[in-house]
């Protein structure tokens, strides 16, 4: 099969020409004829509580199954259903889910549906005092309920708080056996931010949000997530969570590399009902964005082509540019190297945009969705 058009490569750039593929990309041809059209990596979303009426805390494997099938017709070709802080044996019940709905895709390729990557848990190792929509059932990474949640057989990235008793270690840990840890829900200062960077620490939670504000004398968390580093931050870019004029920052302090963009939707997404239990509370879809009844955010109602549109139109960053945040880089986060990226070799995960960012089609391991 055969796409024309702008094709985004993996350093941002644009080139015009023709993607090849079957199941994987076999060649790009540089054509100066071929079109108008944008193709892009399918996108990588790595904090996903839930959308269309789905909650990941309460949703059976066929029930992620089908959230699967739904982030597919919106360009997401991969994702991490995220769970978030409950009781040790509440979260134990969702990772099973999560394993089963895996374990079931990985059998069963030929679904027109984006591929499920593990777990992301976010929480419930947590600061008290930046929970955010969080409920307070905070515990210290260590002991049972760590080794329980480290046991996880789905677990590929957890969010933690770095100046918790125990973090360090528990860093060092999971990063052991493969699991990316993210900085978030953290009261940390800058020296206990980059301690958990030097422990392995290789992502950030939501940049900005639930995280001890930025001060010229105190610069805490947001100074080492600003900083390159290797650890990357992930931000939602839906025009409540984050300003514009801190979008173009996070992007002028660490360039395209350096930023993964994430929706942190919701179940209230894509339905018609506006008021849902949403991370064990109620929440009202509300000024564009999921709010507890006093007004704390609780997730975003963006999909991650809507991410793409918002960094393009106000942070300023080109297509190619955000598909790189999009796709590439989260990609190469998780070790899911072979997605994300139009080359050679490559997974055939493509979106087609029109010039008005449209999304005009999807492919998942080269064949197009219906």
């Amino acid at each position: 099969m055969k796409l024309a058009g702008l094709i985004a490569k993996p350093d941002g750039s644009l080139v015009r020409g023709h993607v090849r593929f079957a199941d994987r990309i076999t060649a790009l041809d540089s054509v100066s004829d071929a079109g108008d059209d944008y193709i892009l990596p399918g996108f990588v979303d790595l904090q996903v509580n839930g959308s269309h009426g789905i909650d990941v805390m309460n949703a059976s494997a066929d029930a992620l199954a089908t959230l699967s099938r739904h982030l597919a017709r919106e360009g997401t070709v991969a994702w991490m259903p995220t769970a978030v802080t409950a009781p040790i044996e509440k979260i134990a019940q969702v990772h099973e889910s999560i394993a089963s709905a895996l374990e079931n895709s990985q059998r069963d390729d030929s679904a027109e549906a984006a591929a499920i990557l593990g777990m992301h848990l976010e929480g419930p190792f947590i600061s008290p005092h930046r929970l955010g929509a969080h409920p307070t059932l905070n515990l210290e990474p260590r002991g049972d309920a760590f080794d329980r949640v480290l046991a996880m057989r789905a677990l590929r990235l957890l969010t933690l708080a770095p100046e918790l008793p125990g973090a360090l270690d528990a860093i060092r840990r999971l990063a052991a056996r493969n699991v990316v840890v993210s900085i978030g829900h953290t009261n940390a200062t800058l020296d206990e931010a980059n301690a958990g960077i030097a422990a392995g620490a290789q992502m950030f939670t939501h940049l900005f949000n639930a995280m001890r504000p930025l001060n010229h004398r105190d610069p805490g968390v947001i100074a080492a997530a600003l900083t390159p580093s290797p650890a990357i931050p992930a931000i939602i870019p839906d025009s409540v969570h984050v300003h514009p004029a801190m979008l173009r920052l996070a992007v002028t302090a660490r360039g395209i590399d350096g930023i993964i963009i994430v929706t942190d939707k919701v179940a209230p997404t894509k339905t018609t009902n506006a008021e849902k239990t949403v991370r064990r509370a109620r929440a009202t879809i509300r000024d564009g964005a999921a709010r507890l009844d006093d007004g704390t955010l609780a997730g975003s109602i963006i999909s991650m082509l809507d991410g793409v549109r918002i960094m393009v139109d106000q942070a300023g960053v080109s297509i190619g540019d955000a598909a790189v945040m999009a796709a590439t880089n989260p990609a190469n986060l998780v070790g899911a190297g072979d997605r994300g990226r139009i080359q050679a070799g490559g997974r055939a995960d493509l979106i087609v945009l029109n010039q008005a960012l449209e999304l005009k089609s999807v492919f998942i391991g080269g064949r197009e969705l219906s």
